[in-house]
C-alpha cells in the first residue's frame, strides 16, 4: 500500500486501516443482536470497509460473511484481516457497487449496511437494492446518520460536507423509515444522540497489531505532511451544538 494516501475520508480510513462506524463496537452489536444470526445465517455486509464486522462475525458467529466494498484498498485490507484471524474459510470479499450489487433475488438472509449510505445520493434506489438481496423473511439491519432537528444550521451542514465529505442529504429518522418501507419492509427504528463513552468502543474493533498500524501511520504522517496536519485541525473545530441536531438511528427491517 503506498505511504503517500491521498487525504480524503475514505482514502485515510483505508490507509490507517480502520473502519468507523456510529456509536462504536457496542452500537454494531446492538445492531447485531437486532437481526437474528446464528451459525447458519448468510450475511451481506454492505461498505465492509477494512472488514472489522466481517471478520467479527465469522469468528463470534460462525456464519458465513459476504463483505463487499466500492474500494478495492479496502477489500485488500478485509482480506488481510480475515486471514489473520483465521477465518478465510467462512469469509467472502469483493468489489460491488451498493446501489448495483451482483447478486440474485433473495441470496442472503440478513444484509448489513453501516455508515455506508450517508454517502450515497439515491438513498431510495439503495434501500430497494437492500430489500431485493434478501430473502423473504430476511433481515436488513442499518446503522446511519441522520438530522435529529431540521432545518439545521447551515455551518453545521457545511461541516458535514467538509469533515466527512458527505455532500448527498441526511435524511431524518422518520424519512429513513420512510424509505425503508416503500422497498417492502417492515421497520423498527432507534435513535440515538453522540455519546463519547459509547464512541469510544471504536477501538475494541482492533486487535493490539491493528493499533500499532493505525498510531504509527497517523503520527508518521502527521510529523511529515503539512497538509495532514492543515485536514486535521480543520475536522476538529466541531460547531458548537453540533451533536444536538446531528446524530445516528439504527433500522431494523424484515422482508
Amino acid at each position: 500500500m503506498s505511504d503517500k494516501p491521498d487525504l480524503s475520508y475514505f482514502g485515510l480510513q483505508a490507509y490507517m486501516g480502520t473502519t468507523k462506524h456510529m456509536g462504536g463496537l457496542d452500537t454494531t452489536k446492538r445492531l447485531l443482536a437486532a437481526c437474528p444470526i446464528d451459525v447458519n445465517t448468510y450475511v451481506l455486509e454492505v461498505g465492509c470497509g477494512a472488514g472489522a464486522t466481517t471478520s467479527y462475525l465469522a469468528r463470534e458467529v460462525g456464519c458465513r460473511v459476504m463483505g463487499v466494498d466500492l474500494r478495492e484498498s479496502m477489500i485488500a485490507l478485509a482480506r488481510e484481516r480475515a486471514e489473520r484471524e483465521g477465518v478465510e474459510d467462512r469469509v467472502e470479499l469483493r468489489v460491488a457497487n451498493a446501489l448495483d450489487l451482483p447478486f440474485e433475488d433473495g441470496r442472503f438472509d440478513v444484509v448489513l449496511c453501516e455508515s455506508v449510505a450517508a454517502f450515497i445520493a439515491d438513498k431510495a434506489r439503495l434501500a430497494r437494492e437492500l430489500a431485493r438481496v434478501v430473502r423473504p423473511g430476511g433481515y436488513v439491519g442499518m446503522n446511519e446518520e441522520v438530522w435529529l432537528q431540521t432545518p439545521p444550521p447551515a455551518e453545521m451542514v457545511d461541516y458535514v460536507r467538509r469533515t466527512w465529505e458527505i455532500e448527498a442529504e441526511t435524511p431524518t429518522t422518520e424519512r429513513w423509515v420512510a424509505m425503508l418501507e416503500a422497498a417492502g419492509l417492515e421497520v423498527t427504528a432507534e435513535t440515538f444522540v453522540f455519546d463519547a463513552r459509547r464512541e469510544s468502543t471504536q477501538m475494541r474493533r482492533y486487535r493490539p497489531r491493528d493499533m500499532f498500524r493505525m498510531v504509527y501511520r497517523t503520527v508518521a504522517l502527521y510529523a511529515r505532511s503539512r497538509a495532514f496536519r492543515q485536514c486535521m485541525r480543520g475536522r476538529h473545530r466541531l460547531p458548537k451544538d453540533l451533536f444536538r441536531y446531528y446524530g445516528y438511528a439504527l433500522f431494523v427491517g424484515r422482508k
